[in-house]
């Protein structure tokens, strides 16, 4: 008998194991992608003084050399569906008196390819005891993709060049290049109180373009946003940003990969916090509804609070507006408050429900699971959610736990790990 228990409970662990093999929750990777051209501790790195600087309009194909250090002065903008080719390696460093800022304007090209050993970087040009959040702009691409506000065509709130100023379009396969193996660091300067600058703000970029393996750490308002566009993005890693990890609005069409976003609770501000924002339209007046919705695939996400125990100051992981489809999948969630937040008239009936879907999911350490900002639509929310079919894993492990070696002091490493996959129950 206890012969024939143990073979029972040994297939049973098999056939456990191998839906969790078939199913990997949060980022992924047969190594740690993470490694070699990350930096969790950029204050602590000393950048040469740089030796170009970059300023004003860029109208021509142009190459920025390892070899040199750049500072960034002002708002410099390629033009004239010019192509600027960073090499790996390449250190540009943003100008804070100036808010240096980089724009790729609608029609130009920014091929910044660097290599695992070998990085492109974005950061301050302050001394490494003076840097902080927002010392410098960002980098905004401005593309040819579709975006459903009225007329198809719109500007950025951020004071940039009336005529230079502008995305949108009927091209979802536009191609603005590469950002691939990129940090950007300290950059979201605040140019008023209702306007800042993001990390990386992509407005109307279709989607031949080529995001993969960048990391956004210490940015003083989103890390991320996409204003419309059609895009694929892989390998994205949000780190301690003030606001947002990633912000899409205004019909974005985005799939978005193995990605993760890390939240310190000190690095977050009062104005609702979130690793993910999501909305149709900033303005409803603004917006043409015959045109898509924004609709993300978000799939092997880690969403992280590195607070083991939730103080209150990093709140619901995620943010969802009515009118928006987000598809949450194959990913892990862990110590937030709640684990989703929906805007008040999505919960009132399945129709809106069914535009929002959450499966195979860790959520871990979360004080609360899906609710509403309209709290009677609560209980319709739970029931809605608690379909088996969903695969919503609720846990209580501690960071250490559940991921490899989530140790930002060191070499950390999110994938989740294995030792406890058995005991989490997939």
């Amino acid at each position: 008998m206890k012969t024939k228990l143990r073979i029972t409970l040994i297939c049973l662990l098999s056939a456990v194991l191998s839906n969790a093999q078939q199913q990997p929750k949060g980022i992924i990777g047969n190594t740690n992608w993470m490694n070699n051209w990350t930096n969790f501790n950029p204050a602590k790195i000393e950048y040469n003084e740089a030796t170009n600087i970059i300023a004003g309009t860029i109208d021509k194909d142009t190459k920025l050399s390892k070899r040199n250090t750049y500072q960034l002065v002002g708002v410099v903008y390629v033009t004239n569906n010019a192509t600027l080719t960073i090499e790996p390696g390449t250190v540009i460093r943003g100008d804070d008196k100036t808010c240096g800022t980089l724009v790729i304007t609608n029609g130009s090209k920014i091929i910044a390819e660097g290599l695992e050993t070998d990085p492109i970087v974005f950061t301050s040009n302050k001394e490494v005891t003076e840097r902080r959040p927002g010392d410098w702009g960002g980098i905004i691409i401005l593309g040819k993709a579709p975006i459903n506000t009225i007329g198809g065509i719109h500007i950025l709130p951020f004071d940039l060049e009336p005529m230079l100023n502008h995305y949108g379009g009927q091209d979802a396969e536009d191609n603005s290049g590469i950002l691939k193996y990129v940090r950007i660091e300290y950059s979201g300067r605040k140019l008023s109180a209702a306007k800042e600058l993001n990390g990386l703000s992509l407005a109307g970029v279709g989607r031949k373009t080529i995001f993969s393996n960048i990391q956004i750490s210490y940015s003083n308002d989103d890390s991320f946003e996409c204003y419309g566009g059609d895009l694929n993005l892989n390998n994205l890693i949000s780190y301690r940003t003030t606001d947002d990890d990633f912000d899409f609005t205004q019909g974005a069409q985005i799939n978005i990969n193995n990605s993760i976003a890390i939240r310190h609770p000190f690095s977050s501000d009062v104005s609702g916090s979130r690793c993910f924002e999501v909305d149709s339209y900033d303005k409803i007046g603004n917006t043409d509804m015959s045109k898509k919705l924004t609709k993300i695939n978000a799939n092997n996400i880690t969403l992280v609070n590195m607070e083991e125990n939730n103080q209150g100051l990093v709140r619901e992981s995620i943010y969802v507006k009515e009118n928006t489809f987000f598809n949450l999948t194959n990913s892990i969630v862990s110590g937030f408050a709640p684990f989703v937040l929906l805007e008040g008239n999505i919960g009132n009936g399945d129709v809106n429900l069914s535009k929002i879907s959450f499966k195979n999911l860790i959520v871990n350490n979360c004080n609360g699971a899906i609710t509403s900002e309209a709290g009677g639509a609560n209980a319709t929310i739970q029931q809605f959610y608690s379909n088996p079919a969903f695969d919503i894993n609720y846990t209580t492990f501690k960071n250490s736990q559940l991921f490899t070696t989530p140790n930002i002091k060191g070499n950390p490493d999110f994938r989740m790990n294995v030792n406890n996959t058995i005991a989490i129950g997939n």
